[in-house]
């Protein structure tokens, strides 16, 4: 077995980066391994869900299960009161799971958005305004080629709905990006 060796991030010259107190951060450790995880037996990663905290997880259920159209897979309840559950996105095999969060203050996610994929774009913002649901940025063009939305479940998580299609796994070309803008 290969020795893992540790590596501090190197610091910022530039005005440091502060923490939730005021305090400049510490510098990120950066694990690194010679060979990659998996490399002589052939195993691959595969992403299985996100796990979304909530305060409320019965609300997060009906937001994600009513607005978005999740299938709800499975739900664990404490004493009559939902505390888990998995969902299924309506296209495809991918899941979430809320999970009740410890404290109000537990559910803050800066620097994470989930981002679901759906074709018509336009027409299920549109689904979502009918419901009164409030979509931050309708629909539009990214420099990056991509339609996106912009909204926010009931706690606050920042969701992305967009439509990449065929350039879902290309490199963004922004050529591509403006001249779609024009059109």
């Amino acid at each position: 077995m290969k020795k893992v060796k540790r590596k501090k991030a190197a610091p910022q010259k530039s005005a440091g980066v502060l923490g939730a107190a005021g305090r400049a951060s510490k510098p990120a450790v950066v694990e690194t391994n010679a060979a990659s995880p998996g490399a002589d037996n052939g195993a691959k990663l595969s992403f299985n869900h996100a796990m979304i905290y909530s305060t409320d997880v019965e609300r997060g259920i009906r937001f994600y299960r009513d607005m978005l159209g999740f299938k709800l897979i499975e739900d664990f309840r404490h004493e009559g009161k939902p505390v888990y559950a998995r969902m299924r996105a309506p296209g495809g095999d991918g899941t979430i799971a809320l999970h009740l969060a410890a404290s109000p203050a537990a559910v803050a996610s800066d620097g994470v958005r989930l981002y679901f994929e759906v074709r018509e774009l336009d027409a299920f913002c549109g689904s979502l305004q009918k419901k009164n649901f409030y979509v931050t940025q309708m629909p539009r063009m990214m420099p990056w080629g991509w339609r996106h939305a912009y909204l926010n479940d009931p706690d606050g998580h920042e969701i992305s709905l967009y439509w990449a299609g065929e350039n879902r796994m290309k490199k963004t070309v922004m050529k591509a990006a403006a001249k779609a803008a024009r059109a």
